[in-house]
């Protein structure tokens, strides 16, 4: 008989390891499966310097969630380890994410985190406290399923509202073997409702932030600081060649965005490319953002069948922002790596994010992998103009 923890043994004889970041979900996950009888640990990462976001909304890995970690299994009844995992994650993650802006693209970095440091650095230290599996408080869900390898399979959770998979699509499966995500199944109100009955302080506290190293969404201040001599101002070109204005830097934008040109033009521009090698923002239309294909690097399968080059395409459902619904697409391997196509164009895809594989567009659909968008198809050619002819353009409103 197996424990609802899907193993063959007791309770009191599964030793689990929480990864508790000091909020509600790894909180309320970590008592769960004390009260059922579970010999629990809980492990928090420092991830970053914590002495500026001590104090605020948001935060998390850092110095006021530590706290709130401790208290939460002080209250539960069990022990409770910090790690400083902060060198790693800064060159595993932060790194990283400077370098990916710097490139032109829009990099996703709590998909490195977890690829990087949850699931790999901390599956290491679950497994030389010789626990049987590692719980987080994520929201998916993953469960034994027949012809997967090594036996699981990952999920969309219950709560399409509150549901992580894009976030974990790296997930391999030999981490979903020793992973377990007792939230799966679980509605925020209904965790926050457990929070409560557990008697946890926490738990009305704020949910934390995608990026927690950014303090206020400023990106650009973290690579400024990070690369000081990197960031280059440049032209923006509209796509038909004329230069409209001048920019501080490409890390300022991502495609798809229209706020914060500083052009009047009596049109309304958009961002639909980021030319980083000549320090170019190419602006143009709304339907130059849409896209027709998509180019992925890294990828990471969780199918049955194995992807073969030139073999037939996979009729397959996709997510190309973290806010967006799957829809229809088809995927085949190519010479260049893995393809999707998109019978409806998606519009402001942008190199750097994910694009997540599902099984079907079904709410509780299985993850069958994903990887990072390397380039894209527009669905109107891009003629990039040459950088040595452009035609000037009046700038009408200052940056």
């Amino acid at each position: 008989m197996l424990n609802s923890l899907d193993l063959p043994k007791a309770p009191r004889d599964t030793r689990v390891v929480v990864a508790m970041s000091g909020g509600v979900d790894s909180s309320v996950v970590a008592a769960m499966l004390a009260r059922e009888g579970y010999e629990v640990i809980g492990i928090t990462l420092q991830l970053y310097d914590h002495g500026a976001a001590i104090h605020r909304k948001g935060a998390c890995c850092a110095g006021q969630d530590i706290h709130d970690a401790r208290r939460v299994a002080e209250r539960i009844g069990i022990p409770h380890y910090v790690l400083d995992y902060e060198s790693r994650f800064r060159d595993a993650v932060i790194e990283r994410f400077a370098d990916s802006y710097l490139n032109g693209e829009t990099p996703i970095p709590c998909v490195e985190c977890n690829r990087s440091i949850k699931f790999t650095e901390l599956l290491d230290t679950a497994r030389d406290l010789g626990a049987d599996v590692l719980a987080t408080g994520h929201y998916v869900a993953s469960r034994p399923a027949p012809g997967a390898v090594d036996g699981r399979a990952l999920y969309r959770a219950a709560d399409p509202d509150r549901d992580q998979s894009y976030f974990l699509y790296a997930t391999t499966a030999e981490q979903l073997s020793i992973l377990r995500f007792p939230l799966g199944d679980l509605t925020k109100p209904q965790t926050r409702a457990l929070a409560r009955e557990f008697g946890l302080e926490i738990a009305d506290k704020h949910d934390s932030q995608d990026i927690c190293f950014v303090p206020d969404g400023r990106y650009a201040d973290i690579i400024e600081r990070l690369r000081p001599k990197a960031v280059l101002p440049g032209d923006i070109v509209h796509a038909d060649g004329r230069v409209l204005g001048r920019h501080s830097g490409i890390i300022h934008f991502t495609v798809g965005q229209r706020k914060g040109l500083g052009l009047s033009t009596g049109e309304p521009l958009y961002v639909v490319k980021l030319d980083a090698e000549n320090a170019r923002v190419i602006v143009g239309p709304r339907d130059m953002l849409a896209t027709s294909a998509i180019t992925l690097g890294d990828l990471n399968w969780l199918g049955e069948t194995p992807l073969v080059p030139g073999g037939e395409p996979v009729e397959v459902a996709v997510r190309v922002r973290s806010t967006r619904p799957p829809h229809p697409a088809f995927l085949q391997m190519t010479g260049e790596g893995a393809v999707i196509t998109l019978p409806v164009a998606e519009l402001g895809v942008a190199p750097g994010q994910a694009c997540v594989i599902y099984e079907s567009e079904e709410p509780r659909a299985r993850v069958l992998g994903g990887g990072t968008i390397r380039r894209t198809r527009p669905l109107v050619p891009l003629v990039v103009p040459p950088a040595t002819s452009p035609r000037l353009a009046t700038v009408t409103e200052p940056l």
